[in-house]
């Protein structure tokens, strides 16, 4: 049996960082993954996500170009098949060259499904491989709910390969995916309606962001159904309509082509065999994890777990932000190295979409820190010239007795882009002086942010 200083077991974002990391550190490294290189980012998120995003908000581009001197253009014929092969072919080139990346490392790659024999030992194909440390980096899966008709809907993870677009679609969620897939098939045409529980979208993000989201999302013509609760699906097979029927618990019957659930992800760990290497996942799923990210277990075992398994932000940035501490702690000997958790940028590519970073109004009420509010709403220069309805809302939070910004939030176009500069100054400690004292660049949104 050979024997490996690390064992990766997920090829995704944060396990290939941490398998290229540790072999140049010199180790030995063994990645095992089951499906494409890349994990979840660059097969079925992240990236093909944003692909999609790119062109449903195309439409809406051309749409208002008339006020710019092009009255005849218009969107034309939309090829869902043309997107999904550039798509394809775009994310086998990154599969080839997340490969390259860790070969030219000197990192091992064996494709198939690991699973724990013990603490030390895997299997692959009835392969064993033995390491000194085992890291468990296998990211996350869409939950399907137990529901009566669940099987006749799809799951995030479908839309990246549907064979045929949908006319009408059916959402069933309010959070991340629920939101960017409704904006998506909202731009490319599809007849959509988003059904969640809640009175607003987004739980989570302060109540002014949540009720201009809404608002943002309904003007764009997605149908809004707050307060819905699924009770089951059926399927109408009676010619020539045939459709995917929801029920929900008010007796409302709704049918569409495509019925989706995005009601939340969980780790994927149910193939890993966890109790041979004696860890016990949390109540929700999740992996606990030390300093070092070595798991709880009660064998003592030497495995690790980094990514969407813990109780950590799931998104790619922080995973690979992780692996590069977990490899600094156990083969660089800098037990100083650590994840900041407080400050974590995100963006949700709605449409509006929405950036925040550092804290939050409603969570910094929860943690009683005096803080003082700053915020604007404007219509952009590009949108207001066209005649769109569109706005943009951004928000600074600043702690009152040292003046430093802790949060800042924004509703618009180009939130991501705007909001990852206005992380790095929140990181650095800027102050509310900081950003008033800051020059803009002119005309921008993003000066908005310095003339509060």
């Amino acid at each position: 049996m050979k024997d490996y200083d690390l064992i990766v077991i997920g090829g995704g974002s944060g396990g290939v960082r941490a398998a290229r990391r540790a072999a140049a550190c010199g180790a030995r490294v063994l990645l095992a993954e089951g499906a494409d290189l890349g994990g979840t980012c660059v097969n079925v998120g992240c990236v093909p996500k944003k692909l999609f995003y790119y062109a449903a908000t195309l439409g809406t581009t051309l749409s208002n170009i008339g006020a710019y001197g092009y009255p005849n253009a218009t969107v034309g014929d939309f090829s869902w098949q043309t997107l999904l092969e550039n798509k394809n072919t775009e994310i086998q080139r990154l599969n080839v060259i997340y490969q390259n990346l860790l070969q030219n490392s000197g990192v091992e790659i064996v494709k198939g499904m690991a699973t724990l024999k013990d603490g030390n030992t895997i299997t692959i194909n009835n392969t064993e491989y033995c390491g000194a440390h085992i890291l468990l980096a296998c990211g996350g899966e869409p939950i399907r709910p137990p529901l009566p008709g669940a099987e006749l809907a799809a799951l995030s993870d479908d839309l990246f390969y549907l064979k045929k677009f949908p006319k009408k679609v059916i959402m069933i969620g309010a959070g991340y995916i629920a939101l960017e897939f409704a904006g998506i098939f909202n731009g490319l045409g599809a007849d959509t309606t988003l059904c969640y529980r809640a009175d607003l979208p987004m739980r989570g993000l302060d109540i002014d962001l949540q009720q201009r989201l809404a608002t943002g999302i309904a003007a764009t013509g997605i149908t809004l159904r707050p307060g819905s609760t699924p009770q089951q699906l059926t399927q109408n097979d009676t010619p020539p309509n045939t459709s995917t029927e929801l029920h929900l618990q008010d007796g409302t019957v709704l049918s569409a082509d495509l019925v989706v659930f995005a009601t939340g992800r969980r780790p994927r760990t149910s193939a890993l065999n966890l109790a041979a290497a004696g860890i016990t996942p949390t109540k929700n799923g999740t992996l606990a994890v030390d300093e070092n990210y070595r798991t709880s277990n009660a064998n003592n075992a030497p495995v690790y777990a980094l990514g969407d398994l813990i109780n950590t932000p799931a998104l790619t940035p922080v995973a690979t932000n992780e692996a590069e501490v977990f490899v600094r702690r156990l083969f660089g000997n800098d037990t100083q190295a650590t994840v900041d958790y407080k400050a974590v940028p995100t963006a949700i590519f709605s449409q509006p979409g929405i950036a925040t970073t550092g804290i939050s109004e409603h969570a910094a009420a929860e943690q009683g820190i005096d803080i003082e509010v700053q915020t604007s709403s404007f219509k952009p220069m590009k949108s207001s010239f066209a005649g769109s309805s569109s706005e943009s809302y951004i928000k600074l939070i600043s702690a009152r007795d040292s003046n430093k910004v802790i949060g800042a939030q924004m509703l618009g176009d180009d939130a991501a882009e705007i909001m990852q500069g206005i992380a790095v100054a929140i990181k650095a400690g800027a102050t509310t002086a900081d950003f008033h004292g800051t020059v803009g660049i002119h005309p921008t949104s993003a000066e908005e942010f310095v003339t509060l």
